[in-house]
């Protein structure tokens, strides 16, 4: 059986959106919405909230979630999340066989995102990490610098990940695919530690993309498709339309 554990890295110091973490999306902070949907998953055992604020500590423990506190010197999810990963095996003396990054900046994820995107590890025990795909809407968004783009071969491992449109739309075919990456991110417990002692990567710091030190250093990674739409708020313009698609969210009736 594997025991997985959900990790939401959340900090105040968002420089598009300060205070992104806590601001309120119909009522309830946006890390909140991450964590309760995050809850719903079959897959998880737990989910914790990782974090260097004191207030978003806080507001965890007012949901009953458990927060773990961790440095404020962390760049990367990837850092924060072993950190507390460490920190969350010596409080409860267990070892986890996979932890799954949840950005806490999509409160309109599906839980079965969550579950979909665990799948491939658990099923296959030479994938090593994995995730999340979905269909980008229209070429707006495929230009957009903040969706993460991604190609994939025949077999489901991806390519490359950009912040530019990939693949080329200069050939002017009707059937591109614009797919980009969903910010779920399930790691082997030990792989994690072994991502983050690798050294930041050439490409990986020209695109700000954490899954390019992988690929640079000849690692696989897996790609799961899924129809289910999730957005990320980095702008208060991004804010304004998850908190309308928010207000008609049958999730929220099963907070708890």
């Amino acid at each position: 059986m594997t025991r997985a554990i959900g990790i939401i890295p959340a900090r105040m110091a968002s420089s598009r959106l300060p205070g992104k973490p806590l601001v309120p999306i119909c009522g309830i902070p946006m890390v909140g919405h991450v964590y309760f949907r995050s809850k719903m998953s079959q897959a998880l055992d737990e989910v914790y909230i990782a974090t260097c604020d004191q207030e978003i500590c806080d507001y965890a423990s007012s949901i009953g979630a458990t927060g773990i506190m961790t440095a404020d010197t962390h760049e990367r999810a990837t850092d924060r999340s072993a950190e507390a990963m460490e920190k969350i095996e010596a409080m409860t003396g267990e070892k986890a066989d996979v932890v799954v990054i949840i950005q806490g900046d999509e409160p309109l994820l599906v839980p079965q995102m969550v579950d979909d995107v665990i799948a491939p590890l658990q099923e296959d025990p030479e994938v090593m990490v994995a995730n999340l795909m979905s269909p980008l809407k229209n070429h707006e968004e495929f230009e957009d610098p903040n969706e993460v783009k991604v190609v994939v071969d025949k077999n489901g491992f991806a390519l490359y990940f950009s912040r530019e449109p990939i693949p080329s739309v200069k050939k002017g075919g009707k059937d591109i695919p614009m797919m980009r990456q969903l910010c779920i991110m399930p790691f082997r417990r030990d792989f994690l530690l072994t991502f983050n002692n690798l050294p930041p990567t050439p490409l990986e710091i020209i695109e700000s993309i954490d899954m390019l030190r992988l690929l640079e250093n000849g690692y696989k990674v897996k790609i799961v498709p899924t129809e289910s739409d999730s957005y990320s708020v980095d702008t208060p313009e991004d804010l304004a339309k998850v908190e309308q698609l928010m207000e008609n969210d049958p999730l929220l009736a099963r907070y708890a």
